[in-house]
């Protein structure tokens, strides 16, 4: 089997954990190749390219689609984590109304409980560690930031089209005193969120041909 499978990731699953079913299910050990094409968080839901057999060497490929994302901010409020996993403290300084919402080119720092790698290890274990972890800075790309209706409260809910590599928590950290308490990707690229049944495959030679760029057979 060589192809795509598109998966709503439930909450309180890794993409690790996904990807493991997955692998499972065709066989372990003995069955084809399989890998994903873009980590979300634990606490997050959503979209998620599970890619089988030969599809895994077109990972690089999948991994530089934009993403679409629909987020709950909850304002005047922090978290050492940027989500709801981490500490929170109430701070009551709630971001002006409406909201500031970069676009275009932005630099920003991943946050330190990140897959990010540091010296060789991943950016989240040192920072569960205590040690103290401060990445670079680096430049994404957001297309699209918008708030859909209005604030209920302390949330706000928004939705973000943003370039690889951009971390929605981070954008959300940058509003002020603010986290993201829940995250759901509905599209990467030219796969939708409403298409994930993590059943049906795409063959390889069609999900190719939906890339904005195909690459050479």
């Amino acid at each position: 089997m060589d192809g795509v499978l598109l998966v709503d990731k439930p909450p309180g699953k890794t993409s690790h954990d996904v990807v493991a079913a997955v692998r499972r299910e065709l066989g372990g050990k003995r069955g084809p190749r399989v890998g994903h094409a873009g980590t979300l968080d634990p606490f997050a839901t959503g979209l998620l390219i599970v890619l089988v057999g030969r599809a895994t060497r077109a990972q690089r490929h999948f991994m530089a689609l934009p993403k679409t994302y629909r987020a709950v901010a909850r304002l005047g409020a922090t978290s050492t984590t940027g989500d709801p996993e981490g500490e929170i403290e109430v701070t009551g300084a709630v971001p002006s109304d409406p909201l500031a919402l970069p676009t275009g080119r932005i630099r920003q720092r991943p946050p330190a409980h990140s897959a990010v790698k540091v010296g060789g290890e991943r950016a989240y274990r040192r920072a569960r560690r205590g040690e103290p972890v401060e990445l670079p800075e680096r430049e994404v790309t957001v297309y699209r930031f918008e708030q859909v209706g209005p604030r209920r409260g302390d949330r706000v809910e928004l939705e973000i089209e943003c370039s690889a590599g951009t971390y929605v928590r981070s954008l959300v950290a940058d509003l002020g005193d603010a986290y993201c308490e829940g995250l759901r990707r509905t599209a990467i690229g030219p796969f939708g969120l409403e298409a994930a049944d993590g059943r049906t495959p795409i063959p390889l030679d069609e999900a190719l041909a939906r890339l904005p760029e195909p690459p050479p057979a």
